[in-house]
């Protein structure tokens, strides 16, 4: 049964609830959906009050509007003119690392669609993804060095983490953008699609997610985020505590017998 809520306009994105996934679509496409604006706090607002308050969301689409840009990162007109001193600016920008960080550990899975370019902080929000899928036209890179900045929404840790030091370096300091069959070949998108299937193929991975046991979804992330920034023996035990925190659980419970029963399993996060 297909199941979908009216779009809500939060400014500079809209959510809806489409089985199960909660859509977010930054748009602001005439700004090619810049970090400008609220969007910011309206990030904060649909993943954190509305995504996670909501037991029917059990996966998140992200996207841009438009076929131009997934998120195009600063909005480099608004802040041209500003002047911020480096103890202010230090100070403002662990507003954004927690922002970005709070996405990452979102404890729902959370599926980019990338369907054009991803720059800047466009690409810092996607790395902060668990998937990423991505159209034949789309772009990427972190190019802050030819405006005397660096990737500052936490570019020069994620993206090493994901495709290596060498080539993270490469992109960063070199300042170029790449294609999307090249992301592909260094492993920052998972797929890439035709333009006009990439929302559908988004939507249907996101599905499948949300039909998955949300506890055990949560804890596999968790697990995984947790030994990338950590050393074997401590990732394998932070596995083992995982793996005991599900054994008892409900879903677990129900996951066997519905296999011994070979009927669809009914999953409820406990």
């Amino acid at each position: 049964m297909t199941t979908q809520n009216q779009p809500q306009d939060l400014g500079t994105l809209l959510y809806e609830v489409r089985d199960q996934v909660a859509v977010i679509t930054l748009n602001r496409p005439e700004r090619m959906n810049t970090l400008g604006g609220t969007m910011k706090a309206d990030l904060a607002r649909a993943f954190f009050e509305l995504a996670r308050s909501d037991d029917q969301v059990r996966a998140v689409l992200i996207t841009g509007s438009g076929d131009r840009a997934f998120c195009a990162g600063a909005d480099i007109k608004e802040r041209a003119g500003e002047v911020v001193c480096g103890s202010e600016y230090f100070v403002r920008q662990k507003a954004t690392h927690d922002l970005f960080r709070n996405i990452e550990e979102f404890e729902k899975p959370v599926v980019a669609a990338i369907n054009g370019v991803a720059l800047g902080g466009g690409l810092e929000i996607a790395l902060c993804c668990d998937i990423r899928l991505a159209a034949s036209t789309a772009r990427f890179g972190l190019p802050e060095i030819k405006l005397g900045v660096i990737p500052a929404a936490g570019g020069t840790q994620r993206l090493p983490r994901v495709i290596g030091e060498a080539r993270a370096k490469e992109l960063i300091f070199m300042a170029d953008l790449i294609d999307a069959h090249t992301a592909l070949g260094m492993g920052l998108v998972s797929r890439v699609l035709p333009g006009e299937e990439l929302l559908p193929t988004a939507m249907e991975w996101a599905k499948r997610l949300a039909q998955h046991p949300p506890l055990a979804v949560r804890f596999a992330k968790r697990a995984i985020n947790r030994g990338m920034q950590t050393d074997l023996d401590s990732g394998l035990e932070y596995e083992r505590y995982a793996a005991s925190m599900l054994v008892d659980s409900e879903d677990r419970i129900e996951g066997m017998r519905a296999f011994v029963e070979k009927r669809a399993p009914r999953f409820v996060g406990r």
